[in-house]
């Protein structure tokens, strides 16, 4: 068996298309989304994704801006600049991108975002109301990935789903979307014992270790379907992800690549949470 290819590039492609409609349709109504992001300091990945958010909003007709912060701004100014975007009636979503330097607190920069702009689905009263079931802001990653699996119709309900990573953006609440679609949930971790044993016991694999192919298709069951979240840069230069790719593809029913799996997906999903919250917030 060789895998098919989950190419998250074509998909968020064909998203975007859908989504540059429901712009248009949405500023006939004098609603105009509006996405603001707020970088602080020079971290080279972090301005290539910001510049890709950028690149992804002009597409769709999203309007965005960019604030700019040095990496000295202290963590009570940053918060000003969000609570001046909180009370910005033109902006739907605020963006804070991570990761932020050491004196600044995350927790507490997200929990400044108001959660009706929480266009990254991180704030406490969003992951809440995940955990709930409630409609909310999903974060992005998990979202993108979900929407990857509901595109090819794999099935969820009633399979066994083995989650590698516990990270709040990602692992937790990739867990709590299967969870909620009836799929049975294992959490595993760099404590976890007996891992390859787990991982073999997935019909659906999410890995989210941060780490050079730390998988290998000896962690895969026959007809698993395989979703790599890791990008990791070689010493080549080239990027690949936590799952080694050629020995996995010969297990898996389903695999995503890196690059082009799951990254793209995750703007295309922020940019359909700020689309949401315009909905949103226009009726308030």
């Amino acid at each position: 068996m060789t895998a098919e290819l989950l190419n998250g590039r074509e998909l968020s492609d064909e998203l975007k298309e859908e989504m540059k409609h429901e712009v248009e349709t949405l500023k006939q109504q004098n609603i105009h989304p509006h996405l603001t992001v707020i970088l602080v300091g020079d971290n080279p990945a972090s301005k290539s994704y910001v510049k890709g958010k950028e690149k992804a909003c002009d597409f769709t007709g999203i309007s965005s801006n960019l604030i700019e912060l040095p990496e000295s701004v202290s963590e009570q100014e940053l918060l000003q600049v969000i609570e001046g975007q909180n009370n910005d009636k033109g902006v739907h979503g605020i963006l804070v991108q991570l990761p932020l330097p050491d004196h600044i607190d995350e927790q507490k920069v997200i929990h400044a975002i108001s959660p009706l702009k929480d266009v990254d689905g991180f704030h406490p009263v969003n992951i809440g109301k995940l955990v709930n079931g409630e409609e909310t802001f999903l974060p992005c990653t998990p979202y993108g990935i979900l929407t990857m699996l509901e595109s090819k119709n794999i099935k969820i309900e009633g399979k066994r789903a083995v989650i590698i990573g516990r990270s709040n953006i990602v692992g937790k609440p990739m867990g709590l979307l299967l969870l909620e679609r009836n799929a049975t949930v294992t959490y595993c971790h760099s404590r976890t014992q007996n891992l390859r044993e787990l991982a073999l016991e997935a019909d659906i694999l999410v890995v989210a270790m941060g780490r050079e192919h730390a998988v290998d298709g000896s962690y895969v069951k026959e007809g698993a379907v395989v979703i790599d979240v890791g990008i990791n840069r070689m010493d080549n230069g080239k990027l690949t992800g936590d799952v080694e790719f050629e020995s996995a593809k010969e297990k898996a029913s389903y695999i995503t690549p890196v690059p082009r799996g799951v990254g793209p997906m995750t703007i295309t999903m922020l940019l359909k949470n700020t689309i949401k919250a315009a909905k949103g917030l226009s009726e308030k």
